[in-house]
């Protein structure tokens, strides 16, 4: 077998074992959020406080292969909160916190859906080929080079750094498929008309290939006289028959005095209704740096957050991975300006952030973009008048705690209904309690069913169950303690809490965000003195 091509780093096998958690709404925080009405509802998008990796597997359940366009912008790891740390920890820990991330966010991807990275030289190498480990080499589409400055940096010790990287991965490079960009005045400027033709403005194009062919190499005659030939090692590229075609309906130019070599002329009314993206995004037409801060200063002028993105750059993503009503989802959400461009542009979103600007930049952004009164950005653009709503919710604490023993127990802050949603998740059960059967709180299928309570599960209790249940019906029974003979009902598992899930996941645990304060800390190097 082949040896496969990988990246190494310490820690790199350690995988966490993540709680898949619930998550827990706050109607004080939500906005206009109402029942969704239609299965592209702009009312359904969510704002999730809380670590980002466990609010990914949160969503797993309900979001795995749904969401057509992830884009995040990861802490870039510019050393700068490494100064005292080996610089392969440092290198390791990001790397770890990244794998971990995109793991989960390849299964939340659909099929047709991508991934989009804002990254820029400090990891961006080292990210290509984790990416390209996690989602197939073959399925990575390009690297986009975003200009985020326009002035150097005159502090700069070597050489100013003026653009960041956006790499970008197809979940299945083969099901993927972009959109094309809107025509710009600009792009369409190029059209002209000087013969007055009557199909409109139109441009030529090279009539030369480089391909040889014999049959395609022929003279043509200009309407001056003068006769032509392709250049040297080339040919034409369309035989003789098909281009006296082209000369009858005036589609080859001879310049204004017939007197060049034929280029084909292609009408503005017939190409295609956009253009294809490029690779290199300037700031003219996505915006920059400074403009990502002066959109952020309209909704917070306190604390402008230190890097956001302008409207526009994200506005360009979602223009090529998106379409209205899909889900976009941002897990490194920052200041907010995923979430607000994705509603602008009538796209269904998840936010994720665990920093406190989620209360301080997120959600005032996103109330003046519902109200409408956000006219800056994109608003204009896409005519923004405001509409739609959002929900917020936050992690639930962990399942298990220890108690004063150092023992595991269910944690005491979880209610009847959230300890049967959370055992849905953990056993792999749809929560979806049935109003008139007790027991029928989730299921797998069609006919297996979950149900968990925190009473003594009685051999009575399970004959009355057992009696209502259909022929073809099973049934999980997760309970803290049960007196019963299983053996009788063959249709019925029973599991004790919490024995039944303690070496499921790591449970305590709420936060697997980027943290050196507890490193091993390098030697310092004995400071030299200067001698004068």
């Amino acid at each position: 077998m082949a040896q496969k091509l990988e990246l190494t780093w310490i820690g790199k096998g350690e995988q966490p074992k993540l709680e898949p958690r619930i998550l827990l709404e706050d109607p004080e925080l939500s906005y206009h959020a109402k029942e969704r009405v239609t299965e592209n509802d702009i009312f359904d998008n969510r704002l999730i406080f809380g670590d980002n990796l466990l609010a990914l597997k949160a969503l797993e359940q309900e979001f795995t292969g749904k969401i057509k366009c992830i884009y995040i912008d990861p802490p870039y790891n510019t050393g700068n909160a490494f100064e005292h740390y080996d610089d392969g920890l440092e290198h390791s820990i990001w790397l770890n916190l990244m794998k971990a991330r995109l793991e989960v966010i390849r299964n939340l991807i659909s099929e047709d859906g991508s991934l989009w990275i804002s990254i820029d030289d400090d990891e961006a190498h080292y990210l290509k080929v984790v990416c390209d480990e996690i989602f197939g080499r073959k399925n990575f589409v390009c690297s986009i080079i975003w200009q985020k400055k326009f002035s150097p940096s005159n502090d700069a010790k070597f050489i100013s750094d003026s653009h960041d990287y956006i790499l970008v991965y197809a979940k299945n490079k083969d099901l993927w498929k972009r959109n094309l960009l809107p025509r710009t005045t600009e792009s369409n400027s190029r059209y002209k008309n000087p013969d007055n033709d009557p199909r409109g403005p139109w441009t030529s194009g090279d009539l030369s290939v480089k391909t040889y062919s014999e049959e395609y190499d022929y003279p043509i005659t200009t309407p001056s006289g003068r006769v032509v030939y392709p250049p040297k090692g080339s040919c034409w590229r369309i035989p003789k028959s098909k281009f006296e075609e082209l000369v009858k309906d005036n589609r080859i130019w001879f310049g204004e005095k017939g007197n060049n070599v034929p280029r084909l002329k292609r009408f503005l009314s017939e190409v295609q209704e956009g253009i294809v993206p490029k690779t290199l995004w300037l700031r003219d037409e996505v915006g920059d740096n400074q403009e990502a801060k002066r959109e952020v200063k309209k909704f917070n002028e306190q604390d402008v957050f230190a890097t956001p993105k302008p409207e526009r750059l994200i506005q360009r993503i979602l223009q090529i991975a998106t379409n209205e009503g899909d889900w976009v989802l941002d897990s490194f959400a920052g200041s907010g300006t995923t979430g607000a461009v994705a509603h602008k542009m009538g796209r269904r979103w998840i936010m994720i952030e665990l920093g406190e600007h989620c209360h301080t930049h997120i959600i005032p952004r996103m109330k003046r973009v519902i109200d409408g009164t956000d006219q800056g950005g994109i608003s204009k653009a896409v005519n923004w008048q405001g509409g739609g709503g959002f929900r917020y919710y936050k992690l639930a604490p962990s399942l298990l705690k220890k108690d004063k023993f150092g023992n595991w127990i269910i944690n005491p802050e979880y209610n009847a209904e959230m300890l049967a949603e959370a055992m849905c998740k953990h056993e792999g059960f749809t929560y979806n309690p049935d109003p008139h059967v007790f027991w029928k709180q989730g299921q797998s299928t069609e006919n297996d069913f979950i149900f968990t309570t925190t009473q003594l599960v009685t051999h009575q209790m399970v004959a009355g169950i057992v009696e209502q249940m259909k022929e073809n019906e099973t049934l999980l029974i997760c309970c803290k303690a049960y007196n019963v003979n299983v053996d009788e009902f063959p249709q019925i598992t029973i599991k004790k809490l919490p024995q039944a899930i303690l070496n499921k996941c790591e449970f305590g645990r709420d936060d697997y965000s980027l943290n050196v304060n507890n490193l091993p800390m390098k030697e310092r190097e004995p400071e030299q003195l200067e001698l004068f």
